[in-house]
């Protein structure tokens, strides 16, 4: 990808990450990257272009974070750990209008995180539950299709505002008992004894 390109996108997603994406024009994003208009639609047709380069940019680098993770050879618990933590530090920061503008202004844009995202949360969990049954610290006798599917309903259902408002509940919050509920659902005794040492241990630190 040019460098000029990509530094745009990087700083993008910024901005919208910060300001929302629905109050942001093509003249406010070049004003706030001190780039003239012209450099902008060099690279970019239109804000809908911008915008789904954007969500593609950020989808590709949440895969190569994760995978990163995973070839980190963590056992299956520390690494799901690693990977929540990972998506909390993206959410810490994003402004509570970002998912309500993308599914209603820029669709496209939103059809591409959700069907990207939504495959690579897939593969991720599958390979974690196998891994985790292979350590002995999941139980032997899950379905791993269906633990995955349930998984992935849970956190539709997280990013759901209806289901956890923005004013009465913090996403990050949400997400770390999320991943609380999910181990403890799949641990066997050897798996939740080790995550309650690690409790125990981060009580003590």
């Amino acid at each position: 990808m040019d460098i000029k390109k990509k530094e745009i996108l990087e700083q993008a997603l910024k901005l919208f990450m910060r300001l929302g994406v629905k109050s942001m024009t093509m003249d406010d994003v070049a004003t706030h990257l001190r780039i003239s208009k012209k450099t902008l639609y060099e690279h970019f047709s239109d804000k809908n272009d911008l915008v789904e380069q954007v969500v593609a940019s950020v989808c590709g680098y949440h895969r190569d974070t994760i995978n990163a993770i995973c070839a980190r050879g963590l056992n299956a618990i520390d690494e799901n750990e690693e990977i929540t933590r990972f998506i909390v530090g993206q959410i810490g920061n994003m402004h509570p209008s970002v998912q309500f503008d993308l599914q209603k202004y820029h669709p496209k844009a939103w059809t591409i995180m959700e069907q990207r995202e939504r495959e690579d949360i897939y593969a991720c969990v599958t390979k974690n539950l196998r891994k985790g049954i292979e350590q002995e610290l999941y139980r032997d006798d899950l379905d791993v299709e269906v633990i995955t599917r349930l998984y992935i309903a849970r956190i539709d259902s997280t990013w759901d505002g209806r289901v956890f408002p923005p004013d009465q509940f913090n996403l990050s919050d949400v997400l770390w008992k999320h991943f609380e509920y999910h181990i403890r659902g799949i641990a066997s005794k050897k798996g939740v004894a080790y995550l309650e040492k690690k409790a125990k241990k981060e009580r003590n630190a």
